[in-house]
């Protein structure tokens, strides 16, 4: 079976997009990287070296220091699939980190965003 697109898509062409989003709302690229850092364990400085090299989004993923446990508890609807049903490992990452985009722009506070109990 052939990979999905977006596997071998570059994360950095795709993060505008993410920022974008976040601002459009009133949020921040601040928050937007607070995320990517808690969903995947990068630093701020591993986080721009994966912007800068163009890294595609199976290489980000699998290169990821620590995956949140907590990411388990993200639930709903992403382009009209649940996160939690998504059975292959990469997309579900992929989607949870869409999911959590979507929070930030729907105005959510980010200790609810990041699971923080």
């Amino acid at each position: 079976m052939a990979k999905h697109p977006i596997y071998t898509m570059s994360f950095a062409k795709v993060y505008p997009n993410y920022v974008a989003k976040a601002e459009k709302k009133g949020r921040t690229k601040a928050e937007v990287d607070e995320i990517i850092r808690w969903l995947t364990g990068y630093s701020q400085e591993e986080l721009e070296a994966h912007l800068e090299k163009q890294t595609d989004f199976e290489t980000f993923f699998a290169g990821a220091p620590q995956l949140n446990p907590a990411r388990a508890l993200i639930k709903g609807v992403v382009c009209g699939v649940r996160v939690e049903e998504i059975e292959e490992p990469l997309m579900r990452e992929i989607r949870y980190l869409d999911k959590l985009i979507d929070e930030l722009a729907k105005g959510k506070a980010m200790e609810k965003i990041l699971r923080k109990q």
